[in-house]
């Protein structure tokens, strides 16, 4: 089926389904395969449960003239939201950044949807999948929309691009994530750089952090005209604004295009986060929202998910930041709760996913800079640093079983502990020992 036609069904049926234990009543179901299926053995079953039609790219499934047959079904859902993209006449602001693309995504939607009826891309429905998920979900009344694109390989965010179509964006940082797939720290740079690339062949408005000699650098090589410029410092900015206060929550000081001082208190901890931050209030003061407006989003938005949250328990405040890590985002923590005010500090840290043959070398950094730090206690959890454990004073457990019982061993009290490590660690099973 060629896409217009299928366009025309999905504006009969506006919501795309692709997971048959959450059918949505009238909804086109996408038989996407994964690793260890084939959702075309599930088509009848998303029509029982009341999709309208399914998208199949398996003859041998099609029984009826419900069932529309593709040459593939993750291309059809592609090319249907560029489709849709190019019937949408809103600003798409598109993100992407090797740290703190989420809640740089979920801040500027607070700001603009005190203005605006705002969409905004759903958890981390990112990818090549999530992307056109997510562009599928803008409709008519919708007055913008803030995307957010994830990648681990190169040319990965220029498809997302297409798709999306950003007519304004940034990228938050480029830092030590996915350093396998990238093939290094120079291949995620190109890899990020490829929103930068986009939006000045569309003649896009970029927002710029200018404290990134990175991302500045990149600005540079690439000639860029059309961008916004925002941090932590006056000279050649839109927007700027200083640390005011980090303990535990972030407030700041933020100055408008005039020279005015504004003050605002969020409930983000973590000083790296003045950057996500200054974003959001850039964005905010570029599209003409007033400074209430702009301050009642940054004060709205409450962090979940595990993203640079504070969760107060009966005997310790805990920093719970363990959705992700890799080097970056690790070194970052550490120094924030450095320089936190707090009588008692403990750092828990877990292994690091996706470092490739650097891995060693970027675990043993993270202990060596843990070491330094002015903590009371350390904890590494994960074999990547238990195998780098010689020579350095600390505790060492190779797996989170291990840690949960030396914790309920000798349990930590009245202290600030940050609990940092990547996803697939689980972290969170030791929430409840602290």
């Amino acid at each position: 089926m060629v896409i217009e036609k299928l366009y025309e069904l999905y504006l009969q049926h506006p919501v795309i389904s692709t997971d048959t234990r959450k059918i949505a009543s009238g909804s086109l179901f996408f038989a996407l395969k994964g690793d260890k299926f084939d959702a075309n053995t599930f088509a009848t079953q998303a029509l029982e449960a009341g999709a309208a039609y399914a998208v199949i790219d398996n003859a041998q499934y099609r029984i009826s003239d419900q069932y529309i047959l593709v040459d593939d079904v993750l291309q059809t859902l592609q090319d249907l939201a560029k489709y849709h993209r190019k019937q949408v006449q809103i600003p798409v602001i598109g993100l992407t950044g090797s740290n703190g693309k989420t809640t740089t995504k979920e801040l500027i939607n607070s700001v603009l949807s005190q203005h605006f009826n705002t969409y905004a891309t759903q958890g981390n429905l990112n990818n090549h999948i999530g992307v056109p998920l997510s562009v599928l979900s803008i409709n008519p009344s919708h007055e913008v929309a803030v995307i957010e694109m994830g990648a681990n390989h190169q040319r990965e965010i220029a498809m997302l691009c297409e798709i999306a179509q950003p007519t304004h964006g940034l990228i938050t940082n480029v830092g030590k994530a996915h350093l396998e797939g990238f093939g290094g720290p120079e291949g995620v740079k190109k890899g990020k750089g490829e929103l930068y690339d986009y939006l000045k062949a569309t003649g896009g408005v970029i927002f710029i952090n200018t404290d990134s000699p990175k991302l500045v650098d990149m600005k540079a090589e690439r000639e860029l005209q059309n961008t916004i410029g925002y941090g932590t410092q006056a000279e050649g900015n839109f927007i700027w604004g200083k640390l005011t206060n980090n303990s535990p929550y972030v407030a700041l000081e933020w100055y408008d295009e005039n020279g005015n001082a504004h003050a605002v208190q969020s409930n983000l901890t973590g000083a790296y986060n003045i950057d996500n931050i200054l974003v959001a209030i850039c964005i905010g003061a570029f599209l003409k929202l007033s400074t209430a407006e702009i301050n009642a989003g940054i004060e709205d938005y409450q962090p979940v998910n595990n993203r640079s949250q504070i969760k107060h328990t009966e005997t310790n405040v805990l920093i719970c930041d363990y959705y992700n890590a890799n080097p970056s985002s690790m070194a970052v923590a550490i120094d924030n709760i450095s320089i936190m005010d707090a009588k008692t500090k403990v750092l828990i840290l877990g292994d690091m996913f996706e470092m490739g043959e650097v891995s060693p070398t970027e675990h043993e950094a993270i202990i060596q800079k843990a070491i330094l730090a002015p903590v009371d206690e350390r904890i590494f959890i994960g074999k990547h640093f238990y195998e780098q454990r010689l020579g350095f004073s600390a505790d060492f457990y190779e797996t989170a079983e291990d840690a949960i019982k030396a914790i309920k061993d000798k349990p930590i009290k009245n202290a600030t502990i940050l609990i940092k490590g990547s996803r697939g660690m689980a972290l969170e099973r030791l929430v409840e020992l602290l």
